[in-house]
């Protein structure tokens, strides 16, 4: 069995390390480009990259796969099974029909919803009550393919976006162990998704991270866990980009402040700031001024303040 296995960021190793660890031949990886990071923009190899060569496995990293020469160079290597796990391109249907078993993905949605680039961070900031994995059966469509086997989550009221990373990363790794032998036998019987429920999750933009303070404290709690650990929601305060990174749940308000414009500043203090909604108030928790490193609020405090009636949100 010659497996290629094709990833790129952090959610895939588990899934790569599952395969090694049940004696799976992985002749090769496949995977993003060296990317610069950081301040001096150091060259950087992508976490499956790293853990491939932690083993030995030769790495490919084509900036297109669906190139010709890419296309020849996995043709070559004549796999049986394609394993792919947020590798980051579309494989076209060259790269597709060449394996004897097909190409399987492991997507951390719970199909048809969240098809896409960013199916965690929408879940959460939808308001999802749970989440999940999907292996599916890869087509030319968008994770539009028959699905094999998928496994739910709750989405906890103190999970974020990052968090579900971690324990969907574990979850697929588990699904996939699970899921291969049944595949390899032909005891698999594919279901096709219902199109009527499909939802996609594009790529979050740097739009989507501005808050609006005229939806609910609710949406907005959901917005904020969304983003965080990457790439942050944010608002602007005094002209400058105020990070915000945690918030509290919103309780039900007694107090009736109708006519108070949304993003409105009604205490600042070791509690949090308290900042109004187009319903409800929320407690902001953790933020990040321009130029600071994230903080507290509570910290915050202790140097600087935004004062009662300040509108944040004003660029």
């Amino acid at each position: 069995m010659n497996i290629i296995f094709m990833g790129t960021p952090d959610f895939a190793v588990p899934s790569l390390q599952a395969l090694l660890e049940e004696g799976y031949n992985v002749t090769t990886v496949v995977t993003q480009p060296d990317r610069p990071k950081g301040r001096k923009r150091v060259l950087t190899p992508t976490p499956v990259k790293v853990e491939a060569e932690k083993h030995g496995i030769p790495v490919l990293q084509p900036v297109k796969l669906r190139e010709a020469d890419s296309v020849e160079q996995i043709r070559q290597l004549a796999p049986d099974l394609i394993v792919t796990a947020a590798y980051g391109q579309i494989l076209p249907k060259s790269v597709l029909d060449l394996p004897k078993y097909g190409c399987i993905n492991i997507h951390a949605s719970l199909l048809p919803k969240y098809r896409g680039g960013a199916p965690i961070h929408h879940a959460v900031m939808r308001g999802e009550a749970e989440t999940g994995v999907t292996i599916m059966y890869m087509a030319v469509g968008l994770d539009t393919g028959d699905m094999i086997s998928r496994v739910a989550l709750p989405i906890e009221d103190t999970d974020t976006t990052g968090m579900l990373f971690e324990k969907l990363s574990i979850a697929g790794a588990d699904l996939l162990k699970r899921t291969l032998p049944d595949l390899l036998a032909g005891r698999i019987e594919a279901v096709p998704q219902n199109e009527a429920d499909a939802i996609y999750s594009p790529n979050i933009r740097r739009e989507d991270e501005l808050l609006d303070w005229s939806r609910s404290a609710m949406e907005l709690w959901n917005h904020i866990r969304g983003l965080n650990a990457y790439p942050g929601a944010y608002t602007f305060w005094n002209g400058d980009v105020l990070k915000v990174w945690a918030s509290l749940k919103p309780m039900q308000s007694g107090q009736d402040r109708t006519g108070i414009v949304p993003g409105t500043v009604l205490s600042c203090s070791e509690q949090g700031i308290e900042v109004m909604t187009g319903a409800g108030a929320l407690w902001l928790t953790e933020i990040q001024p321009a130029g600071k490193k994230a903080m507290l609020v509570s910290e915050f405090v202790r140097g600087a303040q935004i004062p009662a009636g300040t509108v944040l949100g004003n660029a």
